[in-house]
C-alpha cells in the first residue's frame, strides 16, 4: 500500500563514505560472543523481504546468529505488536510508518535507539525527524514516499503540462465532459488537500522553538487553509471532479479513470507505478504543480523505518541489525529489489536510482514536502478534517464553516484523549 494517510526526504546529496555507512555502532568482543547462537525475528513489509535477503545472510554470518524474517503489512505491524510483544511472540525488529512513531512510543512499544550522530547524519533531515520523539531516536529510515503527478502521455504531452494548479483548473474546464476528465485528486482527504492548503499558509500543527509539534496550535482553519479549501471546492462545484471521487471509494474511482484513459492526470504515489505499468498506460511522472502564489504544492513525506521492539530480549543486537539493514549499501540493494526510494542522502543522485522517473519525481517533490506529524494527537486530525473536506466537496458547507468545525472537534478530542500526558 501507499504511505498515504494514517500509514506515508529525500534531498540534497551529501558525501558520506560507503565504509562508514556499512558499519553500525562498534561492539565489544564480549558483545559479539554473547550474541552467538541467538535468534532475531524481523517483521518486514509484504513482498519486500527480497530486499534484505542478502543483508540478513551477511549479518547472520558475521554475528553467528539466526535471523527469521516474517512478512506482515507494515501499517498494521504495531497492532500485532500490542498483542504479540507482551506474549513473547513478537519481533525484535519491525517496520512501520513514521506517523505511527509517536503513538507507539507513548504506548511503550518501541525501544529508544542509541546510535552515533554520524549514523543519524546518513539520512535526510525529514526522514530522521520522523523517527524522533522528544529529541530521542526510535528508528532508522529505510524508504520514503511522497505524492506526485501521474499524467497520460497519450492525452497530454510533457510540454503541454500546466505549470500551476490554477492552470490545471483551466485545462480541466476545457476537457472535462462528465465521462472524461483533465486533472483529478482526492482533495476530500486532508492527506492530499494539505498540499494546497499549506501552500497558502495552512498547517496541521504549529511548532515550538525546538522544532517539536505544538498540538495546541492547529492551523487547518486559518486564513491560508480556508483559501486553499476554496480553490479545491471550485474543482467539485464546476463539475471537474466526478461525484464518485468523494468518500471511501474515491481512490478506486480515481485510479480506474486513469487506467482506463479517462483522466489526463492524477495525484497519486509511487505505490501505483507497477499497477499503472501493468495496465499498459503510457504515463509520465513529475512533481506536483505550483500554486498561483508561486509556491510549489507541498505533500506529506511518508517514511518507512526499522524499529526495535520494547519487548526484544536481544535489544542491543536488534539495534545493530536495524543499523545494518538501513545502511547505505543495504539501502541501495533494497531499492534495486523493491524500487522503494531510500532515505540515505548520499544516494540522492545515484545513477541506479535516478534512472527511475518515479524516484526522480519523489526526490524533487520531497524538496517541497514535510513529514506527516508523528505525535499521537495527529490521530485526532484525520477524521474531522476529512469530514470537513467532504462537506466542502459536496457543497454542503463553505470552507471556513467546515474547517472551523473540524478544528474545534480536533481540539476537543485532543483535550479529552491527550491532556493527561
Amino acid at each position: 500500500m501507499k504511505m498515504a494517510k494514517k500509514c506515508s526526504v529525500f534531498m540534497l546529496c551529501a558525501a558520506v563514505s560507503l565504509s562508514l555507512t556499512a558499519c553500525g555502532p562498534k561492539e565489544s568482543s564480549s558483545a559479539k560472543s554473547s550474541s552467538k547462537g541467538s535468534e532475531l525475528v524481523v517483521w518486514e513489509d509484504k513482498e519486500k523481504s527480497i530486499g534484505i535477503k542478502d543483508a540478513v545472510a551477511a549479518f547472520e554470518k558475521e554475528h553467528d546468529v539466526k535471523v527469521k524474517v516474517v512478512e506482515k503489512p507494515y501499517a498494521k505491524q504495531i497492532e500485532d505488536l500490542r498483542m504479540d510483544g507482551p506474549a513473547g511472540t513478537g519481533p525484535d525488529v519491525l517496520t512501520m510508518p513514521g506517523d505511527q512513531i509517536g503513538t507507539a512510543v507513548t504506548e511503550g512499544l518501541l525501544k529508544e535507539l542509541h546510535v552515533k550522530k554520524d549514523v543519524q547524519s546518513l539520512y535526510t533531515d525529514a526522514s530522521i525527524q520522523s523517527q524522533m520523539v522528544d529529541r530521542k531516536l526510535y528508528g532508522l529510515p529505510k524508504a520514503v514516499e511522497t505524492t506526485v503527478l501521474f499524467y497520460n502521455k497519450d492525452l497530454i504531452s510533457e510540454k503541454e503540462l500546466p505549470k500551476t494548479l490554477e492552470e490545471w483548473y483551466d485545462y480541466s474546464k476545457k476537457t472535462a465532459d462528465g465521462s472524461k476528465f483533465g486533472f483529478l485528486a482526492l482533495f476530500d482527504q486532508i492527506y492530499y488537500a494539505e498540499s494546497v492548503m499549506s501552500g497558502y499558509g495552512g498547517y496541521i500543527f504549529g511548532k515550538a522553538k525546538d522544532g517539536s509539534y505544538n498540538p495546541s496550535d492547529i492551523g487547518i482553519n486559518n486564513d491560508g487553509a480556508v483559501k486553499g479549501a476554496a480553490l479545491i471546492q471550485k474543482f467539485y462545484k464546476d463539475g471537474l471532479f466526478p461525484a464518485g471521487i468523494i468518500g471511501e471509494q474515491g481512490i478506486n474511482v480515481l485510479e480506474s479513470l486513469f487506467t482506463e484513459g479517462k483522466a489526463a492526470a492524477i495525484i497519486s504515489g509511487p505505490w501505483n507505478v507497477e499497477a499503472f505499468s501493468k495496465a499498459g498506460i503510457n504515463y509520465g511522472i513529475t512533481k506536483l504543480p505550483k500554486l498561483e502564489n508561486g509556491k510549489n504544492m507541498s505533500s506529506f513525506i511518508g517514511v518507512k523505518s526499522y524499529n526495535v521492539s520494547a519487548f526484544s530480549k536481544n535489544a542491543e543486537l536488534a539495534q545493530e541489525l536495524a543499523v545494518f539493514l538501513a545502511n547505505e549499501k543495504n539501502s541501495k540493494t533494497r531499492y534495486e529489489e523493491t524500487k522503494e526510494v531510500p532515505a540515505v542522502k548520499s544516494l540522492a543522485n545515484d545513477p541506479a536510482i535516478m534512472k527511475s522517473e518515479a524516484a526522480r519525481a519523489v526526490t524533487e517533490q520531497s524538496r517541497f514536502s514535510e513529514p506527516t506529524p508523528n505525535i499521537p494527537e495527529m490521530n485526532e486530525i484525520w477524521t474531522p478534517a476529512d469530514s470537513a473536506l467532504q462537506t466542502v466537496a459536496t457543497g454542503k458547507a463553505d470552507p471556513k464553516q467546515a474547517l472551523d468545525q473540524a478544528a474545534e472537534t480536533a481540539k476537543g478530542q485532543i483535550k479529552a484523549k491527550h491532556s493527561g500526558k
